[in-house]
């Protein structure tokens, strides 16, 4: 007969119940701030996929390809730094993050309303600079709310870039097959206006310049004293350029992977979709793994790991021409590539202090924004002197020279004079 006393087994669910819920609640912003980053790299990809049927359908070379790419990386150079000043200074971290996924999908959107090509240039621009008004005040608020375990809460906000990255191209992929690139856009944007409207409804209310006694913002002159002094640490310049060339390899990659799939290898749409969604399943797999690992043996020897392997993958994949053994050679990629990129946002915030994290995330972005301008620039040109495999040596060269750079930096560079500033 019942006793209505609970059993030693019930006790144990029940423990095991509540403890499972205290740790998902303990992961509830970094997944929320995660699916924000899946938003903003979902429209850049839409993009990325987009550009050789834009190109296709008004005529353009490839250099003139390169050159509408490279809009959208000016765009995010010139938003990168106002958005590290405006994370620092008013501490409204989750409403610049809101902003960043709303206008990010409503200019994808305006893709499907327009083919003059001044119009679409503006949108691409306030695509880029959308994604990067993103990373500082997303990479700062997970840094000071996760100042212990910084290298796995910045994975898994990459691992949020890597799924947006890898699906937002399948998807577009399975659209073009029916609508045009003008109605894929429109139908791809709304998942990043739903992401927008999440992030409103359950982070913006403890989204406060100021809360528990702590002023979140800081005053003006503090600001630039403070950056000052993180300008002039050696190890942060370094890393700062360090990051810069990969991006740099990183933008080719995604600018001319699609246009030699499409053109040289002559894959369809959906195959496409899926060669780039492999290359983001091998980052979804390396990116936590990276991160964590980063905590516990140091950046440096994860980073030169990976931009190692990801130079000698990039040459490789030039001589192989079977399609099945490509889209596997390019989720191999993926690995090496985007393990990194947590490692080097957590390698800068351990370098400086936490109250100045959305200018020093700015000034590496800053750098990387930089670097990309010039990447389809150069690579459109040699496409259309020498070929499209031969943008992909110089993408190569690129990211052997930021595995140089990376090797120069000190093992376990805490300039701990910088984060006490």
């Amino acid at each position: 007969m019942y006793s209505g006393a609970p059993s030693t087994a019930e006790k144990l669910l029940s423990e095991i119940s509540r403890t499972l819920l205290a740790r998902i609640q303990g992961q509830t912003t970094i997944l929320l701030t995660s699916l924000g980053h899946s938003g903003t790299h979902w429209s850049a990809a839409t993009f990325y996929l987009l550009v050789p049927f834009i190109a296709k359908d008004l005529g353009l070379t490839y250099s003139q390809a390169g050159l509408f790419v490279a809009l959208f990386h000016s765009g995010a150079l010139v938003a990168n730094f106002s958005s590290g000043l405006l994370t620092d200074i008013t501490g409204r971290r989750v409403l610049l993050q809101f902003i960043s996924l709303a206008v990010g999908g409503l200019a994808l959107m305006a893709f499907g309303f327009t083919t003059h090509y001044i119009v679409l240039c503006a949108m691409v621009v306030l695509i880029g600079a959308t994604n990067n008004l993103w990373h500082p005040p997303a990479i700062s608020y997970l840094s000071s709310h996760y100042p212990k375990s910084r290298g796995y809460a910045l994975a898994i906000h990459g691992l949020g870039a890597n799924i947006g990255d890898a699906v937002a191209p399948l998807v577009a992929g399975v659209l073009l097959l029916s609508f045009t690139w003008q109605g894929t856009a429109v139908a791809n944007s709304i998942p990043i206006l739903v992401v927008a409207g999440i992030l409103l409804i359950y982070l913006m209310p403890h989204d406060r310049p100021s809360a528990d006694g702590i002023r979140r913002g800081m005053g003006l002159r503090d600001y630039f004293t403070g950056m000052l002094t993180v300008i002039k640490e050696r190890a942060v310049l370094g890393l700062c350029l360090m990051t810069g060339l990969r991006a740099m390899a990183q933008t080719g990659l995604l600018a001319f992977l699609p246009l030699y799939l499409a053109n040289v290898m002559e894959i369809g749409p959906l195959w496409m979709g899926v060669t780039l969604m492999g290359m983001q399943v091998g980052g979804m797999i390396a990116t936590p793994i990276a991160g964590i690992l980063s905590d516990r043996i140091g950046r440096r020897s994860v980073v030169v790991a990976g931009l190692s392997s990801t130079t000698i993958l990039i040459i490789a994949l030039t001589f192989v021409t079977n399609d099945i053994a490509y889209i596997v050679g390019v989720s191999v990629l993926g690995l090496s590539l985007y393990a990194v990129r947590p490692v080097v946002q957590s390698w800068m915030l351990d370098l400086t202090p936490d109250r100045l994290g959305g200018s020093a995330t700015s000034l590496m972005f800053g750098m990387q924004s930089g670097l990309a301008i010039i990447m389809p620039i150069i690579g459109g040109i040699i496409a259309d002197a020498y070929g499209l495999k031969a943008v992909f040596y110089f993408i190569a060269a690129a990211m052997l020279a930021a595995n140089i750079v990376a090797m120069t930096l000190t093992r376990d560079a805490k300039a701990e004079n910088v984060r006490a500033t």
